[in-house]
């Protein structure tokens, strides 16, 4: 007989809860919010992946583009952008026939749409995560963190303006609520509650790591 898991200590923002999942998914979620969620992260091609799955999380939960990542990143070739770039009906055809992913035309299309834009940037000398980052409120690092979910906002005028950029550049499937989903994940905005033990990080520019606080107590 499996024998339960044994509860987590940590006290975490509430969108983790363990009574709530299934012992693989409370693993999955809370290894991705412990370990990713709202550390900073600048590379370009790791940025194009966030916002392809955040795109096909609309109108999802989360939770299920996670266990489906895995194979989101075998299907579009690791989210390589020169690659999915060049994409053409055979592979929309393909990518909907794939039963690991979430098999929406409009989002598949929307992909290699955006590989494209940022293809397009790239030979234009132009940086994916310099754009996004350029975006990042000027108050991230001295900003409160949300004391409960009830005050974790859902859009910012910064996700707003993010959204409006993107489009004008021919980006699909990045409204302003999938925008701050990017922010947040990527540690463009630090919406770890306040009780939450994961350290606040620090941002530093593109391209460089991110510097972790020591909390003031760590479990």
């Amino acid at each position: 007989m499996k024998q339960a898991m044994e509860p987590d200590s940590r006290t975490r923002c509430g969108w983790i809860d363990q009574s709530r999942l299934s012992d693989a998914d409370f693993v999955l979620y809370r290894d991705y919010h412990d370990t990713e969620w709202g550390r900073p992260l600048h590379g370009s091609p790791e940025l194009f992946e966030r916002v392809s799955l955040e795109a096909f999380q609309s109108g999802l939960s989360w939770l299920i583009i996670l266990r489906k990542r895995d194979n989101f990143r075998a299907a579009f070739d690791g989210f390589d952008v020169e690659r999915v770039a060049r994409y053409g009906d055979r592979d929309v055809e393909r990518l909907m026939s794939e039963s690991g992913i979430v098999r929406n035309r409009a989002k598949i299309e929307a992909t290699i749409a955006n590989a494209r834009v940022v293809a397009d940037m790239t030979d234009a000398g132009e940086d994916l995560g310099e754009l996004l980052w350029s975006f990042a409120p000027a108050d991230r690092a001295t900003r409160s963190r949300p004391e409960s979910l009830a005050d974790v906002a859902a859009v910012s005028p910064e996700s707003t303006a993010m959204a409006k950029e993107l489009k004008k550049r021919g980006f699909r499937f990045v409204g302003p609520t999938t925008a701050y989903a990017l922010m947040q994940a990527t540690g463009m905005v630090d919406d770890h509650v306040a009780d939450c033990w994961v350290p606040r990080v620090e941002a530093t520019g593109a391209g460089g790591s991110a510097n972790q606080k020591a909390p003031s107590e760590q479990l």
